[in-house]
C-alpha cells in the first residue's frame, strides 16, 4: 500500500509575553477628519542607519520635550535604552523566543517580531487617540534600517499612523561619515527611496556636528557646483564618477523639499531646529 505523506509539524503560535490586555477596544471603521488629524499631536518616526546615533539623539529629543511627548519603542532586539519608553515592543514580543521557536537569525526575528506586534497596533492608536495632553509622539526603530523601512510590517504601522495622525519620518544621518562623497550619496538615495515609499514629509538630522561640522554636507545638497567639485578632488575619473555626477542633478529637486537641519545627540544642540523644521512639515501632509 502507499507510504501516506508525513504530518508537517505545527507551526508554533505567536511569542508573546503578555496578550497586550491593555490595550482593548477595536479601531474605528471610519478615518478621522482631516480637521481632527490636524488637532492632534504630530508622530516622528526615527529612522536612521545602524550608528548613526538616532536613539541617543531621540534621548535628547524626548528630554527637551518632557511630558509634551509619548514615547515608543519599536526595536525588540535592544538591550538598554537612554529614555524610558511609554508603550515598548518588549513588554509584548520576546524576541530571543522568536528566533529560537521560529529557527530565525537575528534580522528574521526582528523582523518577525514587528510583523506580531503590528497585528495588535490598532489597540496602540486607541491608547494614542486617547492622550489629549500631549503635542508630540515619538518612535523609535530598529538600528536595521531595513527590517522597518522595507518590511510589510512597517508600512502598516506607518501607514495607520499617517492616517489618524500629522506624520512625519526623521532621517538621522551620520555627519561625520557623509563627508565621504560616496557615503554622502548612499544616505541621500536611501532618505529619497524611504521618502518615495512611505509618501511621508522627511526631515533630515544631520546628527554628531559636535564632532563634525555639518556646513559642507549642506553646501553640497544647495549648489551642484560644489559637490562636483569635492567629487574631482578624489583624483578619479570613472564610471562611478560619472554615475555620481547623474545621482547629483537627479537628487537635486529632492534636495529642494527637504526640511534639513543639524543636530547632536551627545550635546542637544539643534533641537530646536528640528522641532522648527517638524513644525513646517504638517503643511505638507494636507
Amino acid at each position: 500500500p502507499p507510504v501516506p505523506p508525513p504530518v508537517p509539524p505545527p507551526v508554533p503560535p505567536p511569542v508573546l509575553v503578555s496578550q497586550m490586555s491593555s490595550f482593548t477596544g477595536p479601531v474605528s471603521s471610519s478615518l478621522p477628519s482631516e480637521e481632527t488629524v490636524r488637532s492632534r499631536p504630530t508622530c516622528h518616526i526615527i529612522v536612521g542607519m545602524a550608528g548613526s546615533g538616532k536613539t541617543t539623539y531621540m534621548a535628547q529629543l524626548t528630554r527637551h520635550l518632557g511630558s509634551e511627548c509619548y514615547i515608543i519603542n519599536l526595536d525588540p532586539a535592544v538591550t538598554h535604552l537612554p529614555y524610558t519608553p511609554s508603550i515598548d515592543i518588549r513588554d509584548t514580543v520576546d524576541y530571543k523566543k522568536v528566533m529560537s521557536e521560529y529557527n530565525l537569525g537575528p534580522n528574521g526575528a526582528i523582523v518577525t517580531s514587528l510583523n506580531l506586534f503590528s497585528t495588535k497596533f490598532d489597540s496602540v492608536l486607541k491608547i494614542l487617540e486617547s492622550k489629549s495632553s500631549i503635542s508630540h509622539i515619538i518612535i523609535d526603530t530598529p538600528g536595521q534600517i531595513e527590517s522597518f523601512t522595507w518590511s510589510a510590517s512597517g508600512t502598516i504601522i506607518t501607514s495607520s499612523l499617517s492616517l489618524s495622525f500629522p506624520t512625519i519620518m526623521t532621517y538621522v544621518c551620520d555627519t561625520v561619515r557623509c563627508c565621504q562623497v560616496s557615503t554622502f550619496m548612499s544616505n541621500m538615495l536611501y532618505a529619497c527611496s524611504m521618502m518615495y515609499r512611505s509618501r511621508l514629509p522627511m526631515v533630515l538630522a544631520l546628527n554628531k556636528i559636535d564632532l563634525q561640522s555639518s556646513k559642507i554636507i549642506k553646501e553640497w545638497m544647495d549648489d551642484y557646483n560644489t559637490f562636483m567639485d569635492a567629487m574631482e578632488c578624489t583624483g578619479e575619473e570613472s564610471y562611478y564618477n560619472s554615475l555620481n555626477r547623474s545621482l547629483a542633478m537627479t537628487l537635486d529637486k529632492f534636495y529642494s523639499t527637504l526640511n534639513r537641519c543639524s543636530v547632536s545627540g551627545a550635546t542637544g544642540e539643534g533641537v530646536e531646529e528640528y522641532l522648527q523644521c517638524v513644525d513646517s512639515a504638517p503643511a505638507e501632509i494636507f
